[in-house]
């Protein structure tokens, strides 16, 4: 049994195409698109509608990442006011690509398990983990909070969310973090995905890293106008594109909560916070 399993695409329709290409060519027998397909990149509803016939023709399964229940609400529920407003403009957009297609996104679980057939081949996938679609397995999580975060009595737990890919054991539960295909934050501006093998009556796991057309995704955040209207943190989230490591998390931790209380306004903070990145 051959499984495919893919996440965290972000709007980043080139690299989309490169992991659905090499996917189709490979021919597994399961593909698995473990959340975030949309939002954080600038071309949401060309994403949505690449995986939708895949899903519908191929059999292509989803799970519901952070990102879908937040784009979702965003259209839902108005900013709490304009500060609100501004923090969340790129999530908005995001919202405004799909409004209308939105019901593709309804009814996706969270977490879906399967097996082989062989003893011991239970495989159970999330976008994040136990502990929640926002919280995911990285190499820093220690084995006593791993506990908390995988289910019991699998053989081979996948998740994805942290933008990281991860090989790791913990007892008798293998664990494989897919990592991110439209945007890495390993230092490998690569796209990620991860593929599953029953050979010997053993889950074999194996990240694979793809080269793909970064220009084109580089027009498409300027021609989307993602960065422009996107609010002041789509400039920082284009950055962890550009850079493939982790900078808003940065942000929050240094200058949210003086933004919220009004001690720095939010465009300063990102124009003070992305200057000391040089």
């Amino acid at each position: 049994m051959k499984v495919a399993v893919f996440s965290d695409v972000q709007g980043n329709l080139p690299a989309m195409e490169v992991a659905v290409e090499h996917i189709l060519n490979w021919k597994p027998d399961l593909v698995v698109m473990a959340g975030d397909l949309i939002n954080r990149g600038p071309s949401s509803r060309a994403c949505l509608d690449l995986f939708d016939p895949l899903r519908h023709e191929r059999g292509w399964l989803p799970i519901l990442g952070n990102h879908e229940a937040w784009v979702l609400r965003c259209g839902r529920e108005r900013p709490l006011d304009a500060l609100d407003a501004d923090m969340r403009r790129f999530a908005d957009l995001a919202f405004e690509q799909i409004a209308g297609v939105e019901e593709a996104l309804l009814c996706w679980p969270d977490h879906m398990s399967f097996h082989a057939d062989a003893p011991d081949s239970w495989v159970h996938v999330t976008h994040g983990s136990m502990a929640g679609n926002r919280v995911g397995i990285s190499a820093s999580v220690s084995d006593a909070d791993l506990r908390d975060r995988l289910p019991q009595d699998v053989a081979l737990f996948v998740g994805a969310h942290t933008h990281k890919p991860l090989q790791r054991r913990h007892g008798n539960t293998e664990i494989l973090n897919v990592g991110s295909v439209g945007s890495p934050f390993d230092g490998d501006v690569r796209a990620s995905y991860g593929q599953l093998e029953l050979r010997g009556g053993r889950w074999r796991t194996r990240i694979l890293r793809l080269a793909y057309d970064r220009e084109r995704t580089e027009r498409d955040f300027e021609e989307s106008g993602f960065v422009e209207q996107g609010g002041p943190l789509a400039r920082i989230i284009f950055e962890e594109w550009r850079q493939a490591r982790v900078l808003l998390a940065g942000w929050h931790h240094r200058y949210r909560d003086a933004v919220r209380r009004g001690d720095v306004t939010l465009e300063r903070s990102v124009d003070d916070y992305l200057g000391s990145l040089d």
